[in-house]
């Protein structure tokens, strides 16, 4: 891992996957050093700048690599023999590039940014393998797979001329964020209705003791008056405030009912019941808060207890039907005995 790090470049793997941006990368390399003559045929470079070359080429291989070209001391001859082994990249890259060029639609994409990548991945392949891609094959690909509900769309893209891919992918990437910021606009709220109002919230945490710079005594920095905190860090209220009853509070249905006039369906500030109803209302409930049921427990003697005591007495005539023959019941009077 810490030889991994000393790399100017991912080194080439025994598979040789990465070979075609692997000798990019190492000729790139190679001029910027100087050394871009050592890997050329007929090349009368010192033998300092093929030892160079070719301590550079193997420090990027793998070690298996490394090992299998052991004996080699030549860069051009390690060159000409990795093109051996792994030229045929070129020949497994190219369908695979020209399958995915040809099923390239831009209405495949959820973004143009997506499609804008996919499209430089496979020109990439399809130019390292030995194919010409032009900036008009591009466009023309990207015109060709608008959706078909953007024909109109696509029509005024191609009057508009544009001679570079660069161009048209810059015009679209704006287009884009511009229906992002209308869609969203038009969601935020329902068309006609007015913007909700800006909510700020305060909070307070602050535990400072002491003076603070303004005037007057007590926490925070600000003037006025003092006040005291809880435990929780909160202004405690002065204790007239705390005694004082809340007024004009609103009375609320309850259980879905008027306290008003006693009806359902409306809320109590609301209500427009007929001023004699709500009284008639108003006075029951004061008829029923003053009626009490009174309920008498003695313990003792019942005849130390001076009541009247009343004495029911039925016959079994009362409960049977009258001579009458109806199948009505009839109760007899009763003689109630003091």
């Amino acid at each position: 891992m810490a030889n991994l790090a000393k790399l100017d470049f991912v080194a080439l793997d025994i598979s040789g996957n990465n070979y075609l941006s692997w000798i990019l990368d190492a000729e790139i390399h190679l001029d910027a050093m100087g050394l871009g003559s050592t890997i050329k045929t007929g090349n009368k470079a010192s033998i300092q700048d093929r030892a160079k070359a070719m301590i550079f080429l193997r420090h990027h291989l793998h070690e298996s690599l490394k090992g299998e070209y052991l004996t080699i001391k030549e860069p051009l001859l390690l060159w000409k023999n990795l093109q051996e082994r792994y030229n045929h990249q070129k020949t497994i890259i190219l369908p695979k590039a020209r399958d995915e060029w040809t099923h390239l639609r831009l209405q495949d994409f959820k973004s143009v940014c997506d499609f804008n990548s996919s499209m430089f991945r496979i020109v990439s392949q399809l130019r390292l393998c030995g194919e010409d891609i032009t900036d008009g094959d591009m466009l023309e690909k990207t015109f060709t797979t608008f959706h078909a509900s953007n024909i109109i769309l696509q029509q005024q893209y191609r009057e508009k001329g544009f001679k570079k891919y660069s161009e048209l992918i810059s015009c679209l990437l704006v287009a884009e964020q511009n229906n992002k910021l209308l869609l969203k606009n038009h969601e935020s709220r329902p068309t006609g209705s007015s913007p909700f109002l800006e909510v700020n919230t305060a909070t307070f945490n602050g535990r400072n003791r002491g003076r603070g710079p303004g005037r007057g005594r007590g926490r925070g920095g600000g003037r006025g008056r003092s006040h005291s905190w809880n435990r929780n860090g909160q202004i405690k209220k002065p204790a007239h405030e705390r005694s004082k009853k809340p007024q004009n509070i609103t009375r609320k249905v309850s259980g879905d009912q008027c306290l008003r006039c006693g009806m359902k369906g409306h809320w109590s500030r609301t209500c427009r019941t007929p001023k004699h109803l709500v009284e008639l209302y108003q006075a029951s409930l004061k008829e029923k808060e003053n009626t009490k049921e009174v309920n008498l427990v003695y313990q003792g003697d019942e005849d130390q207890l001076d009541l009247p005591v009343i004495n029911t007495r039925l016959d079994v005539e009362d409960y049977i039907n009258n001579s009458s023959g109806d199948n009505e019941y009839s109760l007899a009077n009763k003689d109630i005995q003091d």
